[in-house]
């Protein structure tokens, strides 16, 4: 398959109303922006076990989060199937989602974590200037990385 035939999604979660942690569905909404037609963009609260089917239907998937001591201004991780038992679903791991689409769909995507650099996560809506700041340039790194023609970690 060539690199223009890649489906790519991106799944950005995080809470707004807790300040940086909205990192990943910011993200997501700076994504969406560029309307690209194999990019499909999602957004939510936190992962859950029925995302492993739109996991399961692409081919490159990049799961995006606030991280809280990662690298300034974000880090790119890949990502493989794991399969835990949890006694909850409130914190569903990536590389569980991966595993769900790999045991009940037979598809693992080539996927990725980014993590943007978050700073405060208060229960108030909006940004950090500093995380606004690591967002633009994780934006950029993955719209420069994501065409119509190109999906590819390089």
């Amino acid at each position: 398959m060539s690199a223009a035939e890649k489906r790519v999604l991106v799944l950005g979660y995080g809470n707004p109303g807790r300040e940086d942690d909205g990192l990943g569905p910011a993200f997501a909404a700076e994504i969406g922006q560029l309307r690209r037609q194999n990019v499909t963009v999602q957004d939510n609260y936190q992962l859950m076990i029925e995302d492993a089917l739109a996991v399961a239907d692409a081919d490159v998937v990049w799961f995006v989060d606030a991280d809280k001591t990662g690298p300034e201004p974000y880090h790119v991780r890949t990502l493989l199937p794991a399969h835990e038992i949890a006694f909850t679903t409130h914190l569903v791991k990536p590389e569980v989602i991966l595993a769900l689409a790999e045991t009940y769909y037979g598809k693992v995507p080539e996927a990725y974590l980014l993590g943007i650099r978050g700073y405060c996560f208060e229960f108030r809506e909006g940004l950090t200037g500093r995380a606004r700041e690591n967002l633009r340039g994780a934006v950029a790194a993955l719209a420069s990385r994501v065409s119509d023609s190109e999906i590819a970690s390089k």
